[in-house]
């Protein structure tokens, strides 16, 4: 098993180190990959090339890396997905929700969030967060968009759904 991370808009792969280290730390082997700007779409086949297919992958990331990866899992047949800080809307555009692929996820799926994260109003990312099969959310209080301050917490959730949930 390895989870494959992807990195927020404006970060790199470099960024994603205390998720990477946190997990090994866990004992669960972890990279994380230096996505191209632009569309999500754009950077889909750059997180499969490094991924891989199939259902010794976990897929995942913060913000951005993780709606790559979301997308990815569809295509790619994850073992399941960890998705810290999922950018369901940006900011104030609630009306432009990033879900269309949501239902096609088949893998077991962890969307890790803060309460006051202005790219996912937490009403709206419980009841989205339903169209996913085998889907679970963990809140975290007072928490915005990003988890770095709770990130130890996060992680023990995340090792602990992995080692339960993905098959």
């Amino acid at each position: 098993m390895r989870v494959v991370l992807g990195h927020g808009a404006s970060g790199n792969a470099a960024s994603m180190k205390p998720y990477v280290v946190g997990f090994k730390q866990r004992g669960i082997d972890a990279v994380a990959v230096d996505l191209p700007r632009g569309g999500a779409e754009r950077a889909v086949p750059v997180f499969i090339k490094t991924s891989g297919r199939g259902h010794e992958v976990v897929g995942g990331g913060q913000s951005f890396g993780g709606r790559v990866a979301s997308m990815a899992a569809v295509e790619a047949d994850f073992g399941g997905l960890v998705l810290f800080s999922y950018p369901l809307h940006r900011p104030g555009f609630t009306d432009q929700l990033r879900i269309e692929h949501l239902p096609s996820i088949r893998c077991p799926t962890l969307f890790l969030s803060g309460d006051r994260d202005p790219f996912a109003r937490i009403d709206l990312l419980k009841q989205y967060v339903k169209l996913v099969p085998h889907s679970r959310l963990e809140i975290f209080k007072g928490q915005g968009h990003g988890l770095l301050a709770v990130l130890d917490q996060a992680l023990d959730v995340a090792a602990e759904f992995i080692r339960s949930e993905v098959k």
